[in-house]
């Protein structure tokens, strides 16, 4: 696993995945094993579009088998947003990393996720 040195950048790329949360952990994003990248997360945003209930939800760093928990069962009352991760907590993602959702209820929250790939190739 190798991480691109960021002081030489090559190629910044923006990206934005986007994700309906499900009861099961789902990917958002993920940086692929042999990427030769690094992703820096800008912003992970959940809304919840139900009118009248809330959900939970739980947003993790999936790295090597093991979840790493940012938020863990995070009310989001109905019809608001949760700012998770902003470019004033930015984090990284390297080579075989995954960005995870959960939320306590079947179609209630929606994600988006923005993120740049960079690689000094």
């Amino acid at each position: 696993m190798t991480a691109p040195n960021i002081i030489g950048v090559t190629s910044v790329t923006g990206e934005t995945d986007v994700l309906e949360v499900t009861t099961s952990p789902s990917v958002i994003t993920q940086n692929a094993n042999a990427s030769n990248a690094v992703y820096k997360i800008n912003s992970l945003i959940v809304s919840n579009v139900d009118g009248a209930s809330s959900s939970d939800v739980s947003v993790d760093l999936f790295r090597g088998g093991t979840p790493y928990y940012f938020t863990r069962l995070v009310t989001v009352p109905a019809n608001s947003t949760l700012v998770i991760m902003s470019r004033e907590n930015a984090i990284y993602l390297e080579e075989g990393d995954a960005l995870r959702i959960t939320a306590s209820t079947n179609g209630d929250l929606q994600s988006i996720c923005s993120y740049d790939i960079i690689t000094d190739q």
